[in-house]
């Protein structure tokens, strides 16, 4: 049976969690990380040397790191809207993977839900905050042109490239936040939202992480 590794209210362990319920994949889920500890012990660190979460065991094959994790199970269980065979239209999904890895994440996650809401409000860098704030906005507005016209960033159905960006929806409507008009985007949310595997992995309430500062 599948093996997952990590707190359900970890935002890289969610998009992995996301996909296995879209994929309807039996699983054993170990909660790790957090109040929950684990992460130093040295049997996970023989699966993970970096120490973090998620962690796949899948019959043996283990996996680390959300986004190497995604593509995998897509490869081996998912069909061709989650996994095309076409490596030019797959490179779409891999295109808004990385971005929303390489700049959507860093940027909101790192910067504003880490930077604002998760650091106590004595220690908060406002000048940081509020750069990272206008740069998400300016992020999620470039999202909402690309949802012009269309149900998801692939097309009609869902593809593995709405996971990493559409993970950060729940926290993104959620905080109080100035936000730009995004009729595209909000649209795309409420979709998501009718989505069982959504509501269960990524709809998680945050708010007992508000000035935590540990993983």
């Amino acid at each position: 049976m599948l093996k997952v590794w990590g707190r359900r209210s970890a935002f890289n362990v969610q998009k992995v969690m996301w996909l296995i319920g879209e994929l309807g994949l039996a699983h054993e889920h170990t909660t790790l990380g957090g109040d929950a500890g684990g992460l130093d012990d040295p049997d996970f660190l023989k699966m993970n040397p970096h120490g973090r979460v998620p962690v796949i065991d899948d019959n043996g094959t283990i996996v680390w790191e959300s986004h190497a994790i995604l593509r995998y199970l897509a490869a081996v269980y998912g069909d061709a809207a989650l996994w095309p065979d076409d490596p030019a239209v797959r490179s779409e999904a891999d295109r808004w993977m990385d971005w929303a890895q390489s700049s959507l994440q860093p940027t909101f996650l790192n910067g504003i839900f880490w930077g604002y809401f998760r650091t106590p409000e004595a220690e908060r860098d406002w000048p940081t905050i509020r750069e990272k704030q206008e740069l998400t906005n300016q992020y999620f507005k470039r999202l909402d042109e690309a949802l012009k016209g269309r149900d998801y960033l692939g097309g009609a159905c869902l593809g593995l490239g709405d996971i990493p960006a559409g993970t950060h929806l729940y926290r993104y409507f959620g905080m109080d936040l100035d936000r730009p008009a995004l009729p595209h985007v909000e649209a795309w949310f409420e979709r998501l939202q009718e989505r069982p595997a959504y509501r269960e992995h990524v709809m998680i309430p945050f708010q007992n992480l508000k000035g935590k500062t540990s993983y």
